[in-house]
């Protein structure tokens, strides 16, 4: 394990990344957002996840990219929304939606380190009430952990007052380090998804995904689908379970399991980072990676059938997913 400055923000706080290797998996974390930076597989000659060398690239284009999105992952239409009996309104910026927490999410803030060794990392954040207009302050902690090829992440959060909290890990993968996932097979462990309107808010059906959406024996990307959609795994959180899996034309390929009830398929079709650049020395375009975002749905304060996203004084929210890599 090494911890080494990364950068400093705009704003002049320092940011570390935290290196981290066990067997033929090494990983880098940077305090910036939680931000899994970079993940590295023993005779694997390209990364796997996209990110970048340069901060500003985070301050900019990149700001999801590898970060802990929140404390509401996804969108909330009309950035409001009822919170034990009273109306809380939050920082839009998606229109007059809100998208992954607004401004001040988990994403823009430095991290503390809470514990490092050789194959682990916990970070801390404090989010104070009102920041971004949630109520309570509120503890949140992610916790990277390898075991040989698998990496865990753990998160967990406790508030003083009645909250929401929908963590989401916005990774974007790539198994070939091509650039696009043209070609890779995805497949997902879900029969229904949510259908979106043209703020790509949920409707509130859940559908069954026949037809384009069924992914469940697994399909070859062509980059027609559009995909920006919950794909409805479960009805509510339960027992670390298979979620979806990536396979590049290489061999290379990640499998996701969690503990959430869904998870977000985006195929980066509105990608482009330019003037940044990316692990492979150039900026990233339309399709470079997949995001697969374990969730709770989204915009569930809207809808009462959806799975909640409420976390109330005294309980405590946890998300366990892990990601496990390997070679055919």
């Amino acid at each position: 394990m090494t911890i080494k400055t990364f950068g400093t923000t705009a704003k002049g706080e320092q940011v570390q990344a935290i290196r981290l290797s066990s067997g033929p998996l090494t990983v880098s974390v940077l305090t910036l957002g939680a931000i899994l930076q970079d993940v590295r597989l023993a005779g694997t000659p390209w990364p796997l996840t996209l990110g970048s060398g340069q901060l500003a690239a985070y301050e900019g284009p990149m700001n999801y990219f590898g970060a802990i999105v929140g404390p509401v992952a996804n969108r909330i239409g009309g950035a409001r929304a009822i919170i034990d009996g009273t109306e809380w309104v939050f920082e839009a910026n998606e229109g007059a939606n809100l998208l992954h927490g607004g401004p001040t999410g988990p994403h823009a803030q430095v991290w503390q380190i809470a514990e490092a060794d050789d194959s682990a990392v916990t970070l801390g954040l404090a989010l104070a009430h009102g920041l971004g207009g949630f109520p309570g302050n509120r503890q949140i902690s992610a916790r990277y952990a390898l075991e040989g090829n698998a990496l865990t992440l753990t998160l967990r959060a406790t508030t003083d007052a009645p909250t929401l909290m929908n963590l989401a890990h916005h990774g974007y993968w790539n198994m070939d380090g091509k650039p696009t996932v043209a070609g890779q097979r995805l497949r997902v462990e879900a029969d229904r998804y949510l259908p979106v309107d043209a703020a790509l808010l949920p409707t509130g059906e859940a559908r069954p995904v026949t037809g384009t959406f069924d992914l469940q024996k697994g399909r070859v990307l062509d980059l027609t689908e559009g995909f920006d959609h919950n794909f409805c795994l479960a009805a509510a959180p339960r027992a670390l379970s298979f979620a979806a899996e990536l396979t590049g034309q290489s061999g290379t390929r990640m499998m996701l399991e969690t503990t959430e009830p869904g998870v977000q398929v985006y195929d980066a079709h509105g990608l482009s980072t330019a003037p940044h650049i990316g692990h492979s020395g150039q900026a990233y375009g339309r399709n470079a990676g997949l995001a697969l975002e374990p969730q709770r749905w989204p915009d569930a304060p809207n809808h009462p059938g959806f799975p909640p996203v409420t976390l109330k004084p005294g309980e405590v929210y946890e998300q366990v997913t892990r990601f496990t890599f390997g070679r055919d």
